[in-house]
């Protein structure tokens, strides 16, 4: 470590996610739908709570490790149609920690296949069920993260060297959040063993992790530019969770609204809207050979729905339009969002 290093303690990137304003939206549903739909949602909210709560318990131990650690916290990855969405990604000196959290009830037993078993009680009654690998989740965010990170470098041997130390500097893990959950790995490979933690040895495990790691130390202003890298891929989380509940509404929405109504129960006829300016995006992209991104963003997009532009000059209005992209783009995107004014 040099000298002239002063970090000491964790930082925190961006802290908050988007669960709780998607709580809170889900919340805020329950009088528009019917009996079926209200079944449905309650057992949403409880899972989303459960949720909420682990990635807090995780936070906690972070906020508390006493380690110089950059921390971000729901990190959204997109490339096309591949996303990815990393509970936390945590870098330190050495190595890049991506935490996928599982706040789950029940005990959980991993077999020598990597085969994820939980265990529930009911009083007297138990119940066994497999669940999907949140190792294999946590392998397709690295399998995207590695993509994008070689996307960064300029140059064919910046991206060669890049792509061969990945693997050495990355590290992914699963924890499990909640801290009355038993795990039993005592057949797992050692290989899948020593992905899955609890929360409470997560601070231990990354201290010894990096004290093991033959990797050079990297300088405060090191670390912080590797983790702002990540940081600048972050995307705005676009979710269809409200979609799924249109057709338990006692009332359907009507076909055509004025844009002010979106803001106001019109959240399919919102997503609709999304869903044609990412097409958009998407064919206007692969005609020119560039990124999605480079047309507008997602954060462009969302402010395309607050402003809700009439013509071009209320286009430049958006954020990230000047006078190029709307003279470039502007007719179309305004014959798109037309079709949804009143």
């Amino acid at each position: 470590m040099g000298f002239f290093n002063k970090m000491s303690e964790p930082v925190f990137l961006k802290r908050n996610s988007g669960l709780e304003e998607q709580l809170e939206k889900l919340k805020g549903l329950e009088p528009l739908l019917n009996e079926e739909g209200k079944a449905k949602l309650r057992q949403d909210i409880r899972s989303l709570e459960a949720g909420i709560l682990g990635e807090q318990n995780i936070a906690f131990e972070l906020a508390n490790s006493h380690m110089p650690m950059y921390i971000i916290h729901d990190l959204y990855l997109r490339d096309g149609d591949l996303t990815s969405q990393i509970d936390y990604l945590v870098v330190t000196r050495k190595i890049c920690f991506v935490i996928e959290c599982k706040n789950l009830y029940g005990n959980i037993e991993i077999d020598n296949q990597g085969t994820f078993v939980r265990t529930i009680e009911f009083g007297r009654q138990t119940r066994r069920e497999g669940i999907y690998s949140p190792i294999t989740q946590n392998q397709r965010h690295m399998a995207l993260l590695r993509k994008l990170r070689l996307e960064q470098a300029k140059g064919f041997l910046s991206r060669f060297l890049r792509g061969r130390s990945f693997d050495e500097d990355h590290r992914a893990i699963v924890v499990l959040a909640n801290p009355r959950t038993v795990l039993d790995a005592r057949y797992a490979k050692k290989e899948v063993k020593s992905q899955v933690i609890r929360a409470d040895h997560l601070v231990d495990f990354i201290r010894e992790t990096c004290e093991d790691s033959r990797a050079a130390e990297l300088s405060d202003k090191e670390m912080r530019n590797w983790a702002q890298s990540y940081l600048d891929m972050d995307q705005e989380q676009e979710s269809d969770y409200l979609r799924k509940y249109e057709e338990y509404k006692a009332y359907k929405a009507p076909g055509r609204v004025q844009a002010r109504d979106l803001a106001d129960g019109g959240a399919g006829i919102r997503e609709r809207i999304i869903k044609d300016l990412r097409s958009y995006r998407w064919n206007t992209s692969q005609a020119e050979g560039i990124k999605p991104y480079m047309v507008f963003n997602d954060k462009q997009m969302m402010d395309l729905l607050e402003k809700f532009p009439a013509d071009k000059r209320e286009l430049k209005q958006v954020m990230g339009f000047g006078d190029v992209k709307a003279e470039k783009y502007g007719a179309e995107i305004i014959e798109i969002l037309d079709k949804y004014r009143g």
